[in-house]
């Protein structure tokens, strides 16, 4: 059941102001290389098992006037025996903040702040297109650098079996819990930080069901520098890109290099 009901060319228009607005000077700006090594799993529509990837990621956040941005382009590796693959996924976001269009806090209670958010998700081999547009509820949470809960629409904009690529699906919901959580021990720094995000069941362009997932990723970083930090990445994915036979459980190694 879809939750938030969208049209294409509303969400493109959404996603259009809010990446024209957002092109600004920026206030401040952190841009991140992830080195990830880890054995994942293949859905079984994808022919099932478990190989050795290595994930090349270039992530990036800033804040302007009115708003802040993040995205990330990974490159993943997949050392699987006979057939090995190197494919690309991309995710870019703005935020409008209202609080800062006004002058004033917008929200009450955990939440300091209302935005609203825009953006795409983008598969090359699977010549996947996905745009997102919603609502941020930014969230004062005590210890935390940020917490954010996006309630997106997830707009599927893929050519589809017709050009090449995975089945295109009905548009359905996104909602994301991302965050991160500096702490110390002793003199030592970590962070805790990733997201958790659950997708809404929908059906795929053959009329095959494709499930609701989750989705969670989190971090533990540990920094020998100020720019570098090494520590592991849990991954748990339930119903594994809406396959319903494949349950991941996957620990990561993770090497961070601030640019």
């Amino acid at each position: 059941m879809q939750v938030f009901v969208f049209s294409k060319r509303f969400g493109l228009a959404v996603l259009a102001l809010l990446m024209g607005a957002s092109a600004q000077a920026t206030d401040w700006s952190n841009t991140e290389f992830h080195l990830q090594l880890g054995n994942l799993d293949a859905p079984s529509f994808a022919g099932g098992g478990s190989a050795l990837h290595v994930i090349y990621s270039l992530q990036h956040a800033s804040g302007w006037k009115y708003g802040d941005n993040f995205f990330f382009v990974d490159v993943v590796d997949s050392r699987q025996p006979g057939a090995p693959d190197i494919d690309f996924y991309s995710e870019a976001y703005a935020n409008l903040s209202l609080g800062k269009i006004t002058g004033d806090r917008i929200g009450a209670g955990p939440v300091s702040d209302v935005g609203l958010i825009g953006g795409f998700n983008w598969a090359v081999d699977a010549k996947v297109r996905k745009y997102v547009a919603g609502v941020r509820l930014a969230l004062g949470l005590e210890g935390f650098a940020f917490a954010n809960l996006d309630l997106m629409a997830l707009i599927d904009d893929s050519g589809g079996l017709m050009s090449g690529g995975a089945p295109a699906e009905d548009d359905t919901v996104l909602i994301d819990f991302n965050f991160a959580r500096p702490f110390r021990i002793g003199t030592a720094d970590f962070s805790l930080e990733g997201h958790v995000e659950y997708v809404g069941e929908r059906t795929n362009e053959l009329g095959d069901p494709v499930r609701s997932w989750i989705l969670a990723q989190p971090q533990l970083q540990w920094y020998l520098t100020d720019r570098i930090a090494l520590g592991i990445e849990y991954q748990l994915w339930i119903n594994k890109l809406g396959d319903q036979d494949t349950d991941e459980n996957a620990v990561q190694a993770l090497f961070v290099w601030e640019l």
